[in-house]
């Protein structure tokens, strides 16, 4: 028994010995060639490492431009499994490697013909793509978009309008956020409508419109989310497109985007280059009547608004290994506008008699300078979706604008000369983590946290110049606007499938920090609030064609910087439109219900939903009794809208496409000012037609009719709106180029009319942002042809995805 003992212990000693000693096991490779069936090398596809022993991956490489590949790996039994698109998957079993190089020779794949097919059939995206929570549209299918701006083309996707200000509404309310590849972005941050025109339509990949957002995203936005997809290739070698528009009343611009990628690298670049003038005009007639004045006038409108922008955006990919993406991308855009106004006040008499004609110019520059930086880290795991990310932008803005006015009367030979000057600063620092766990075979639970800094500054001052020539600055006009808004959330999402049923709950907690600060005048407001925001999103599968989605979520709308900003500008001396910094936000539960239907020829997708809105803001229009108009925005109401939506996809033939869109809604707000009840309650829709003819296999003809109803205001109505745009497209260069000839506002009739009339006071106005339009566009696209293009395509993800 000693001995035996004795044994034992020289055994163990002598093994823990030997395996003290022993070195790390050498890294030796796995090295082959891929062949397609015609003996071409077959270029990136994915070659994956597999232990024979339990099936896990243990490494991977793509093969190079030669089609060679090399895999690491130290001594063992494995298989290998290689994938390509359009070839079938080849697994190679039984390997062996032993303490040196192993070389597999020429490994051949062989063609997928039914995956080709389905590449060549579906090659070209569809106009409309369903997901869970949100509508994503692909611009490029629609003739009218080409050579176009960004707000053009949301006001061509369905339930967006865009009046004649560039302001953007969703289901007819103008709370709505928009993002840029589903994150803030400094290009549409101070000024958003004037921004998204500076924004080329060439370099947008698609829209996606997400009505009831869920918890991952933020709170902000009553009616939800317009996610503006920026163009991001990342097909291997070099390719891309480049893009020229020329265009009546003057719009030329010019555009490239372009990738390059290489093993570990993706080098991604894209500018344009666009110049616009927008001639406009208008026309109103306003009378007030009291106890002891009144007086009647009419004014008329011409005005021409040019600019000049530049934008470009350089980025990088660089995959770390399968699992590690590290992405950096740098935006920077720079404008010029100018804009050139003349109004004409004609005073009446209660006679309507014309008492006096007073003429004023307005001459304006307005420079503007964006920056972004964004580093992007992606972790993925060996579980399948399973995933951190961690996303960080810094982004500075900088607007002057800088205008001088001249006032002249009939009457008067003592001219009026003003001036005045807005300088608006932005700092923001944004930071993001997510992270999503997967949950059984269908589950998954998400996580993440967000915290922005938002620092503006605006200076605003108007001076008058006095009888001895020297500039007086009008004290009334006169402060500065700081605005500093720090935002901390954090949210936790479910979802998983059971059957049929894909079920999906959230919640984000959002606290918000706001001070706004007058610093001439030593007023200050501070607003600290915490809220938390449920959302809840199913999908009931009826049959293989049909879908049905119900969705809840609670939401907010803080006032925007223009909403807090006391003072605007200053080129209508009798109209002065002001913001106001006590604004609270505003808070909505959106509920809505959908239904799909997938037909042979088309899909379906109706809605039906309602909004219950507390804090409603109004603008409010006041007239003294000099005549002089205050339009001024304050927390009036409740408000509850109950609608109904529907989109539809047809193809009467291969060679034909309808689409058709409407949003059919009602509705109410209720509210006191001045001790008196504003009510409106009013019926109204929007609705888009666009036929699409394909003809001689290479020519595109499309037509398309919009029309906005009337609606009822707190304080009168808008009129209806209406506008008709026509494009024809033809490929040529064997597919590798396109000329399209278009034409918006064929009728020149898209005209914002409106109506206000209080006790005492009438005003009717008419006025056209710009005129009927004409455009020639070239796209060539760069080792890629027209199907390829539009598959491979791919923008930017979800806002915290």
């Amino acid at each position: 028994m000693r001995n035996l003992l004795h044994c034992l212990l020289i055994t163990l000693l002598t093994t823990i010995c030997v395996y003290g000693q022993e070195e790390p096991a050498e890294t030796v490779s796995i090295k082959g060639k891929l062949e397609d069936g015609d003996k071409n090398p077959v270029l990136f596809a994915n070659v994956a490492l597999y232990s024979a022993k339990d099936s896990t991956l243990t490494g991977g490489i793509a093969s190079d431009d030669k089609g060679f590949f090399a895999i690491p790996a130290t001594a063992g039994n494995y298989f290998l499994k290689i994938t390509y698109l359009t070839l079938d998957e080849k697994i190679v079993p039984n390997i062996n490697l032993a303490a040196q190089d192993l070389d597999l020779g020429i490994i051949s794949l062989k063609s997928n013909a039914k995956v080709l097919e389905e590449l060549l059939v579906r090659g070209e995206k569809s106009q409309m793509e369903l997901q869970l929570d949100k509508r994503v549209f692909n611009v490029g299918k629609d003739l009218s978009n080409i050579g176009s701006n960004a707000s053009d083309i949301l006001n061509n996707m369905p339930s967006v309008t865009v009046d004649v200000e560039g302001n953007v509404a969703l289901r007819g309310s103008q709370n709505v956020r928009i993002l840029i590849d589903g994150k803030q972005s400094g290009m549409v941050g101070l000024n958003p409508a004037e921004a998204l025109r500076q924004i080329p339509g060439d370099l947008i990949e698609s829209i996606e419109i997400i009505t009831n957002p869920s918890s991952r995203y933020d709170a902000e936005g009553e009616v939800g989310i317009l996610n503006i997809v920026m163009k991001k290739n990342v097909r291997y070698g070099l390719n891309g497109s480049f893009t020229a528009t020329a265009g009546y009343p003057a719009n030329f611009g010019g555009s490239f985007n372009l990738n390059y990628r290489r093993k570990k690298v993706n080098l991604i670049a894209n500018y344009g280059l666009m110049y616009r003038e927008g001639p406009g005009r208008g026309n109103s007639r306003q009378a007030y009547n009291s106890a002891d004045t009144s007086f009647v006038y009419e004014q008329s409108t011409a005005r021409n608004r040019s600019g000049t922008s530049n934008n470009f955006m350089v980025g990088l990919d660089y995959f770390l290994n399968n699992f590690n993406t590290i992405t950096a991308t740098v935006s920077y855009r720079n404008s010029m506008n100018n804009n050139n106004s003349e109004l004409q006040y004609r005073d009446f008499d209660m006679n309507n008699v014309l008492t006096q004609t007073v003429t004023r110019t307005e001459r304006e520059t307005e420079p503007r300078i964006n920056l972004e930086g964004a580093l992007n880290y992606e972790k993925k795991f060996d579980k399948k979706g399973q995933s951190l990310t961690f996303n960080g932008k810094y982004i500075i803005s900088d607007e002057t604008e800088s205008a001088k006015f001249k006032e002249f009367s009939n009457i008067n030979a003592t001219g009026i000369f003003q001036r005045s000057f807005n300088t608006e600063d932005e700092k923001t620092f944004l930071a993001q983590l997510d992270y999503i766990q997967p949950i059984g075979k269908d589950g998954k639970i998400e996580a993440g946290l967000k915290s922005s800094v938002r620092l503006l500054d605006n200076d605003f001052s108007v001076h008058q110049q006095d009888e001895q020539g020297d500039w007086r600055i009008l004290d009334q006009y006169d402060n500065r606007f700081a605005y500093d808004e720090k935002i901390h959330a954090g949210y936790v999402m479910a979802s998983n499938q059971f059957g049929k049923v894909f079920l999906q709950a959230g919640l984000r907690g959002e606290y918000s920090d706001i001070t706004t600060e007058l610093k001439k005048t030593n007023q200050s407001n501070h607003r600290g609030y915490f809220n938390l925001f449920p959302s809840v999103h199913m999908s009931y599968k009826l049959q293989d064609a049909q879908t049905v989605q119900l969705s809840y979520s609670y939401r907010l709308s803080r006032p925007n910087f223009r909403d807090l900003l006391p003072f605007s500008n200053f080129s209508d001396s009798r109209v002065f439109r002001a913001g106001n910094p006590l604004l609270n936000p505003e808070f909505t539960h959106s509920f809505e219900a959908g239904h799909l239907l997938n037909m042979p020829k088309g899909s379906l997708l109706s809605s039906i939903y309602y909004r219950h809105r507390l804090g409603v803001v109004e603008n409010i229009t006041s007239v003294d009794s000099t005549g002089f108009t205050t339009v001024t925005p304050i927390n009036l109401a409740t408000g509850d809208s109950y609608g109904f939506e529907f989109n539809l996809t047809y193809d009467p033939a291969p060679w034909w496409k309808l689409t058709a869109n409407a949003n059919i809604f009602r509705a109410i707000n209720e509210g006191f000012y001045n001790d008196k009840v504003l009510k409106s309650d009013t019926y109204s829709w929007t609705s888009r037609l666009s036929s699409r003819l394909t003809l001689f296999k290479s020519v595109d003809f499309q037509s398309s009719f919009n029309y906005r109803a009337p609606r009822k205001t707190t304080q009168g109505r808008d009129l209806a709106v209406y506008f008709i745009d026509l494009g024809f497209s033809k490929d040529i260069l064997k597919g590798r180029g396109t000329v399209t000839a278009s034409v918006r506002d064929l009728l020149n009739s898209q005209k914002r009319r409106n109506i206000v009339e209080n006790a005492g006071y009438y005003s009717r106005s008419e006025f056209q942002w710009r005129t009927r339009q004409f455009l020639v566009t070239f796209a060539y696209r760069l080792n890629r042809s027209k199907e390829k293009q539009n598959s491979d395509n791919k923008g930017g993800s979800d806002e915290e995805d």
